[in-house]
C-alpha cells in the first residue's frame, strides 16, 4: 500500500512518538511498551486512533524493542511471534477503521547488541532475530516492515535481508545523532547510497529520531542530494530532549512541529513525521502545514536554523565550518 500512496504523489504524514506517549498514559519506567498490547490494548489503540484522527497516513505499530534480543531483557524472548502479531492487529484493527487508507508499519528496531567483531551479534544470527519479528508483523497484517533508529549498516543490511525472505516490503531509516553521523560512523550520504544499493530495494529511506528537527534536516538535504528522486523520509524528535527531574521532556511546540514539517517536505521528503515527544496535537500541527503551507524552494542551511532553532550536534567533517559559523550567528 505504501508503494501505492506515494506514486500518487502527495507528501505522507507518519505518526508521532510511542514510548513518551505511553508514559504519559501511565507506562511505568523500565516498563516494555511491547507488554501494552497485552495488558493495555485499548491505550495503545487510543493512540493510534489519536495520530489517525491527527492526519496520520502511517502508523507504527508497538514493536520497537519486538526483537527476541530486546525482549530478553523482560523474560519474554519467547513470545516474539505473539507480540509482534498482536501489536501489529490491534494498528490494523485502527487503520481499517479510518475510513480511508492508512498504511500499518511495522516498526523494527535495533537488537542493541554490537556487531562482530565489536561485539557477539553476527549478519546472519541478526537477520533469523530480524525474521521472526517481521514473520509476526506479517501475520498480524502489517502493510511493510518500518526498519527504524539503526546505527550501523551491518545491522540495516541483516533487517533488510530478513524483510526479503519473509517476503515483506521495507522502509529504513537511521538515525544522525553524533555529530551529522549515526553512532557507528555513517554519514547521511554513505546512508543513502547504502540504502539505494539494496536489493530489494526499500519503498522509502531517510532519518528518524537523532538530537533535534534542525539536525534531522541537514541530514535529510544530504540524503537529497546523494539520493536525487528517492523517497526520503523525515521523522524528527519534538525538539532536543532536556531532562526536567525525573522525566524528559522534549521542546518542540506544535508551531516548531508544523515549520519543520514544511521544511522537510519543500526539503524533498516524501514522507514527514514524528518521532520522540511528537504527540497528537503536534501531528495535527504538521498535518495543516503539508496541507495548507506554501511551497518554497529547497531550504538552506540559514533557513533550517531560522526557523527550527540551532543544530545540537553539529557535523565535524570537512566542510563543517560554515555549519559551525552559521550556528553561532542563529
Amino acid at each position: 500500500m505504501l508503494r501505492e500512496l506515494l506514486a500518487e504523489g502527495h507528501v505522507l504524514l507518519a505518526d508521532g512518538a510511542t514510548g513518551t506517549n505511553y508514559f504519559a498514559m501511565g507506562l511505568a519506567n523500565g516498563e516494555p511498551p511491547e507488554i501494552w498490547n497485552f495488558e493495555e490494548p485499548g491505550k495503545v489503540a487510543a493512540l493510534h486512533d489519536a495520530f489517525i484522527a491527527a492526519g496520520a497516513d502511517i502508523v507504527l505499530t508497538n514493536t520497537f524493542g519486538g526483537n527476541a534480543r530486546r525482549l530478553a531483557l523482560h523474560g519474554l524472548e519467547g513470545r516474539v511471534g505473539e507480540v509482534n502479531a498482536r501489536a501489529a492487529a490491534i494498528a490494523r484493527g485502527c487503520a481499517d477503521r479510518a475510513g480511508r487508507r492508512v498504511v500499518v508499519a511495522g516498526s523494527v528496531g535495533p537488537t542493541g547488541d554490537l556487531f562482530a567483531p565489536l561485539g557477539p551479534l553476527t549478519e546472519d544470527e541478526a537477520t533469523v532475530i530480524f525474521a521472526a519479528q517481521m514473520r509476526g508483523l506479517r501475520e498480524g497484517g502489517a502493510d511493510l516492515a518500518w526498519i527504524e533508529t539503526m546505527s550501523a549498516a551491518e545491522e540495516m543490511r541483516a533487517a533488510a535481508r530478513a524483510a526479503a525472505s519473509v517476503g515483506m516490503p521495507f522502509a529504513i531509516t537511521g538515525s544522525f545523532d553524533t555529530a551529522g553521523r549515526t553512532m557507528m560512523g555513517l554519514t547521511p550520504e554513505a546512508f543513502a547510497q547504502f540504502a539505494s544499493g539494496l536489493d530489494p530495494a526499500p519503498e522509502a529511506f531517510g532519518a528518524n529520531c537523532g538530537v533535534g528537527a534542525s539536525d534531522l534536516l541537514l541530514s535529510l538535504t544530504a540524503m537529497r542530494a546523494a539520493a536525487p528522486g528517492a523517497a526520503l523520509i523525515a521523522k524528527a524528535n519534538a525538539g532536543v530532549p532536556q531532562w526536567h527531574g525525573d522525566h524528559v521532556h522534549y521542546s518542540g511546540s506544535p508551531a516548531l512541529m508544523a515549520d519543520y514539517a514544511a521544511l522537510a517536505r519543500d526539503a524533498g521528503a516524501s514522507i514527514v513525521g514524528g518521532c520522540c515527544g511528537t504527540a497528537p496535537e503536534h501531528l495535527a500541527a504538521m498535518r495543516r502545514a503539508l496541507d495548507e503551507a506554501p511551497r518554497r524552494a529547497p531550504p538552506d542551511l540559514a533557513a533550517i536554523l531560522a526557523a527550527t532553532g540551532p543544530l545540537a550536534s553539529p557535523p565535524r567533517a570537512e566542510g563543517a565550518g560554515d555549519e559551525r559559523r552559521a550556528r553561532r550567528r542563529h
